[in-house]
């Protein structure tokens, strides 16, 4: 199973979800073809109500520990509850452009940085 499905399964099972898109971005980052290492999941729950973003996050971030202690890198959340998720016009932001990461930073470059 990919980690995108390993992501999908769990978060469908572990929330009652009214919309669920779970995005490899990793084609976007400086990582090696293929790679399964930056997700954006866009998730829109009844469960969401009253809850804050920070609640929200730690939410999934308990559901989904074992893939960001393995080879997740980076997850964007955008959870919404049916409510928010109307009023967004039922689309998430797009994700930023990468800016290269660290291979492309000088100072790592020239070995001075960690």
């Amino acid at each position: 199973m990919s980690t995108q499905q390993a992501i999908e399964q769990k978060l469908t099972s572990a929330f009652d979800s009214q919309h669920l898109m779970v995005e490899n971005e990793s084609h976007k980052h400086n990582v090696p073809p293929n790679s399964e290492t930056h997700f954006k999941v866009t998730l829109v729950s009844p469960e969401f109500e009253g809850q804050g973003k920070v609640k929200r996050h730690q939410a999934i971030y308990k559901i989904l520990a074992d893939e960001m202690a393995g080879g997740v890198h980076a997850l964007a959340l955008h959870v919404y509850s049916p409510q928010e998720w109307e009023s967004s016009g039922q689309a998430a932001p797009d994700s930023p452009n990468c800016m290269g990461g660290s291979k492309n930073d000088p100072a790592f470059a020239s070995g001075g940085g960690q």
